[in-house]
Formats: C-alpha cells, structure tokens, sequence
C-alpha cells in the first residue's frame, strides 16, 4: 500500500483561480498507470480551486457567521470540480478510479480528524480500485466546520491503512535549507532527520494563498507516519518521471524524512 499526495501547485495553476493546469494532471496520470497495477490512494490539495473560495469566507476559523454557509458549499464544489478532472483522466487512461469525498466519510474536531471509515478506502484500494480523494471543507464537531488539508488526510490515510510509503509531489526538489523561490543558494536536503527539524532547518510557508500550511504544514504533518515507521518521500511532481521513479521504489531526486 502506497500513498500519493499531490500538491496544489502542481496540479493547478495557482495564481490563476480555477485553473487546472492539464498538461501536468495528465502527465502525472500517466505516470501513475505506468506503475499500476499497486494498491494506491491519492490525495491532492486545493490550489487555485479550493483555497481561494475558503479565504475568502474564512472557512479555516470555523463558523462564525451566517454568509460562511454559502462559501462552505462552493468550497466543497470547487474542490468537486478539481477532483472530476483528475478521475476523469485517469479513466480515460483505463485506470480503475472512484472519487471519495472526504465531507461523506470524515468528520473533524477543531480542525483535527476525529472520525474516519477507513474500512471503505481499505477495501477499493485491495481490489484494484484506485481512490482519488482530497483536501475538503468538512463538518467538525467544535468549529460547525473547517478545512480538512490533504497533508493532513493523507498522514492518516497513510498510517490507518498500514501503508509502506507516503509520497509528498509538490512544485520543487524537496524540503530545502530555505525557501528556494526566495533563497537562489538554498539546498536540498536528501535525507531530513525530524529531530534536527527545528534546529537547523528553515522551511518556507507558500508564496500564494494556501490556508493549509505550506512545506512547514506538511513536514509537520508528516513526523507522525515517520514515527509510525513509514517511509516518507517529498519530491518534484512537476518534473517528469519523478513520481512513476518513486512509486516504483527507485532512487529519485528528493527529500526521505527519517526518525
């Protein structure tokens, strides 16, 4: 078991709202049929669909007013239509897909996942269905509602279901000794042990609106499938061959985070 989150960035032209970017959605679909058949599920984030639509409204802070009713369900809806092209790709590729939203299946507790049916994920992946699902405005107990980061989902996806390798494609190398749109002389750090995270590291937050987190977001998320024992992998999905090289298991340009 294996899964693949896949950023905004890279997926979606960000400073363009709604906008897919289709030529890397479809080279990454490609990518993923070249390595199937594996049991795999993937996430992927919001870019320029759901996370302007959510800072607009405020989505992140909760419910706090009666206008953030309607920006709740046009986040939803945005993140609906990002998702259809992507399953939609895959099957015209011939890849068995079905999309899950996560407002059916996830509820929240002050922005954390508190409830969650794996069992249904499980069983598509282990039959040779491939679940595409994502980052999602959902109801949470305490806030009325918040928004679930794909980071966050494909964490607990990932050490619910028992998988080997998480795989983070985002729109540069790795985690880098600094912002490298920022920093021309940063580096990549090829392997990242988590308890030198604080001391010595300086993670970018996103250059354009992602009410997620960031890099910073997702390293963060991150240390708990680490510790759980899983193999996390942060790389270029915006790079050809990057992500069908790591869902193959073979050596890659990137960032292993390690205990």
């Amino acid at each position: 078991m294996q899964v693949l989150k896949l950023g905004g960035s890279v997926i979606t032209v960000k400073d363009q709202p709604m906008t897919a970017d289709d030529d890397n959605i479809r080279r990454l679909c490609e990518e993923v049929k070249a390595a199937w058949p594996t049991p795999l599920v993937i996430v992927h984030g919001g870019g320029s669909f759901g996370h302007p639509v959510a800072k607009k409204y405020g989505i992140a802070e909760g419910f706090t007013s009666e206008r953030q009713v309607l920006g709740f369900t046009r986040t939803h809806q945005a993140m609906v239509a990002l998702n259809t092209i992507i399953v939609d790709t895959l099957l015209d590729l011939g890849v068995p897909t079905i999309s899950l939203s996560p407002s059916t299946f996830i509820m929240t507790r002050d922005g954390r996942i508190e409830d969650i049916n794996l069992e249904i994920v499980g069983r598509l992946a282990v039959k040779g269905i491939l679940p595409v699902t994502y980052g999602d405005a959902v109801v949470d107990r305490t806030k009325g509602f918040s928004i679930l980061s794909g980071d966050q989902l494909a964490v607990r996806l990932a050490t619910g279901l028992g998988a080997s390798r998480l795989l983070f494609g985002v729109d540069v190398d790795g985690v880098y000794t600094s912002n490298p749109k920022l920093v021309p002389e940063a580096r990549v750090i090829e392997s990242l042990p988590l308890d030198k995270l604080d001391g010595y590291i300086k993670i970018g937050e996103a250059l354009t609106t992602d009410v997620t987190g960031g890099m910073l977001g997702k390293v963060s998320e991150a240390k708990t499938a680490v510790n759980a024992g899983i193999e996390v992998f942060i790389g270029n999905a915006s790079k050809a061959g990057v992500i069908l090289k790591a869902l193959r298991g073979e050596a890659v340009k990137g960032t292993i985070l390690k205990r």
